[in-house]
């Protein structure tokens, strides 16, 4: 795909899941051609001047947000705010959520004032954006730069578009002398931490005080609402979980980070700044509805991200599965778990409640799943079953397709004069068939599975999404010499009643958004909230 083309479609897909509008709608509204966002997605080109144009009309509907709710949004697309739902197993979930009016029109926020605290990294570009659409909704702007922010984003153009003087100095006389830290972290309706870098909020989760941002956040008694950035790596490493935990037990509320493309080549996956419609939308919700202060210590039920997922609930199966032949030998297989695991995080970005059945990896899951580990296919099998309802099935694990009949209690030995062990293997569960059998009301309206295969690929497919009943099949080829097991990258074909879409070599990261974006739109144009 030609560099204009993908960058659109990023844009394009972006702009749907703040939205909520189908492909083919956008398609005719923009540019006359409901098949714009399916083309794009084959990996055709497109002229500059179609791009003006589809990029034009982006930048006016994100002008008028009201309209965008009101006219271009369908009654039937517009989503109810979620029921507040907090994550199972200690981890915060990670978006607040949006209250959305029987109509989908937020209430204003106007009158408000927020104190916008600009962290150090790359995505800090996106505050100047984030600054002017707020003005447009008549909320104050108050900005504080850390020493690393300033590396992206100057003070000058900071002050021009919030009209306001900028922070940055915690022993400026001159500023200390008229409006002190005091004043900044009380003055507000609202703190906002954007990007939040893993050492801003190592920071915040210490109890830290050396600079100007972190004395404000300590010293605040409002609602403070923190959107991190940083390396998918940094987002999983054990010490940063473990400080988003912290601070979400005290009462900080979160959004995002999202997933998708990193700044530095060849990184993809959860660790982007939420977008600015995603920024907007839980600024708004905390200013209307407050969120409780960090120095209460309160620890309150948090909603998911406002999106086209918003209020679904999508189960994601990933990983392998081993199958024990005795205490410590297994049948398994060599899959990681990356390609789910991206899944799971994209439904949660687009805000949807996610049940991660996950077979044994080293992968960190997503922060705001509900995870249920497991190591057996039975097991994988039972856990979907009792996290049904759903509104979605992604059955992205590699399930071991046997196992042996009788697994020995003790360690299978060798020796000289005994002969070889001879295994007999029955046939695992089939999860995916189970589940796009159920009746009516127990199977999910939208089931996908994968088809792992060597050869023959998309006939494979094809045929399986036959036999197993499923509405969706992702093949792909997982031949050693293509790296896909295990790798960051993978090829894929979409298997669907209407035919076959071959999708292009992509980061895992970034089929995770391809195909949580098309279920979120199907979801919306063929069935309902319940």
């Amino acid at each position: 795909m030609h560099t204009l083309a993908r960058a659109l479609l990023a844009e394009i897909e972006g702009y749907l899941a703040a939205t909520g509008l189908t492909p083919t709608k956008f398609g005719v509204a923009a540019v006359n051609d409901g098949h714009l966002v399916a083309n794009l997605r084959r990996g055709n080109s497109v002229t500059l001047k179609t791009a003006d144009r589809v990029r034009a009309y982006m930048r006016a509907r994100a002008a008028a947000p009201a309209a965008i709710t009101a006219a271009a949004v369908p009654a039937a697309q517009r989503l109810p705010a979620p029921l507040p739902r907090r994550a199972s197993g200690g981890r915060p979930a990670r978006r607040q959520q949006a209250a959305v009016e029987a109509g989908g029109r937020r209430e204003p926020a106007a009158g408000k004032r927020i104190a916008l605290i600009i962290g150090g990294g790359i995505a800090a570009y996106k505050c100047l954006d984030l600054i002017r659409r707020l003005r447009e909704r008549q909320i104050a702007v108050r900005a504080v730069l850390t020493r690393a922010a300033q590396a992206f984003v100057t003070p000058l153009s900071v002050a021009a578009l919030s009209g306001d003087r900028v922070f940055s100095d915690l022993f400026d006389l001159d500023q200390e002398r008229e409006i002190g830290h005091i004043r900044l972290s009380r003055e507000a309706d609202l703190i906002v931490v954007a990007p939040a870098t893993a050492d801003l909020i190592a920071k915040m989760a210490g109890g830290h005080a050396d600079d100007l941002a972190s004395c404000v956040l300590l010293a605040t008694d409002k609602p403070v609402l923190v959107a991190p950035a940083m390396n998918p790596r940094m987002w999983q490493h054990a010490a940063t979980q473990r400080n988003v935990s912290l601070l979400a037990a005290d009462g900080i509320a979160f959004v995002g980070p999202a997933v998708g493309e990193m700044a530095e080549a060849g990184e993809a996956g959860l660790g982007r700044l939420a977008e600015v419609p995603d920024l907007l939308a839980a600024i708004e919700d905390c200013l209307r509805q407050g969120a409780p202060a960090a120095a209460t210590g309160a620890s309150p039920e948090r909603g998911r991200a406002p999106g086209p997922l918003a209020g679904r609930h999508v189960i994601v199966t990933s990983g392998p599965t081993h199958e024990p032949i005795d205490p410590v030998r297994y049948i398994a297989n060599r899959s990681s778990g990356k390609q789910g695991a991206a899944i799971a995080a994209e439904a949660l970005a687009l805000g949807a409640r996610v049940t991660l059945v996950a077979g044994p990896s080293q992968l960190a899951a997503p922060a705001g799943v509900d995870l249920v580990a497991v190591e057996t296919a039975q097991q994988m099998l039972d856990a979907v079953l009792n996290a049904l309802p759903c509104d979605m099935a992604i059955f992205a694990a590699a399930v071991a397709d046997w196992r042996v009949a009788t697994t020995s209690a003790q360690k299978i030995k060798k020796g000289a004069n005994l002969a070889a062990p001879r295994l007999e293997l029955v046939e695992n569960p089939d999860i995916l068939k189970t589940i796009a059998g159920a009746p009516p009301g127990r199977r999910p309206p939208l089931v996908i599975g994968f088809a792992a295969e060597t050869s023959t690929v998309v006939e494979h497919a094809l045929k399986k999404r036959k036999a197993k009943g499923a509405d969706w099949i992702l093949a792909n080829d997982v031949s050693p010499t293509t790296g896909i097991m295990g790798g960051d990258r993978n090829t894929v074909h979409l298997v669907t009643a209407a035919g076959v879409e071959d999708w292009p070599d992509l980061p895992k990261a970034e089929v995770a958004r391809r195909l949580v974006a098309r279920a979120a739109a199907w979801l919306a144009e063929n069935t309902a909230l319940t």
